[in-house]
């Protein structure tokens, strides 16, 4: 991708959400823009009506503990027809962290939030289906949060006949 289009997507995102884009940065081609979580249901739906993002890559957090806010949901997504990638990143703090589900604009983030749900304890507002993916229905906490102890006994998964 060029550096025209680069900044072609970043100032297209600006203009049109001057009080929701907190951020932009273009680093080697990955174009990223930080906005208020909030407003992602409506960016999202922005970049895949009008921009032509049709496919998302990945959905994914960070845990920046002890940093407040301490979490960043990561969203990667991808245009075919115009060979764009864009990065969105929104902060979520760690009293409640929670987003809006991109389910009903990408089928396919039902397993990435479902994932986050899991590895994090991110909850995804209007998901269909939001329960544990990776970990079994009795495993206590979130593996990938920074505190979580790593010699912690999990319950036993109990027998079934």
């Amino acid at each position: 991708m060029t550096t025209a289009a680069n900044s072609y997507l970043l100032e297209t995102l600006k203009d049109k959400f001057p009080a929701e884009v907190l951020a932009t940065h273009a680093f080697r081609g990955d174009e990223t823009a930080v906005i208020q979580k909030d407003s992602l249901a409506a960016v999202a739906a922005f970049l895949k009506g009008d921009l032509g993002f049709d496919f998302l890559m990945d959905l994914t957090a960070v845990d920046h503990s002890p940093r407040e806010p301490r979490f960043e949901l990561v969203c990667h997504f991808y245009s075919s027809k115009h060979n764009y990638r864009l990065r969105l990143k929104c902060a979520l703090d760690s009293e409640n962290p929670a987003a809006a589900s991109l389910t009903p604009l990408w089928a396919g983030a039902n397993w990435f939030e479902r994932e986050a749900y899991d590895m994090f304890g991110i909850k995804f507002e209007g998901h269909p289906d939001l329960r544990r993916i990776l970990m079994y229905d009795g495993f206590e906490g979130h593996p990938l949060r920074k505190d979580y102890p790593l010699k912690k006994r999990q319950p036993r998964i109990p027998h079934r006949d």
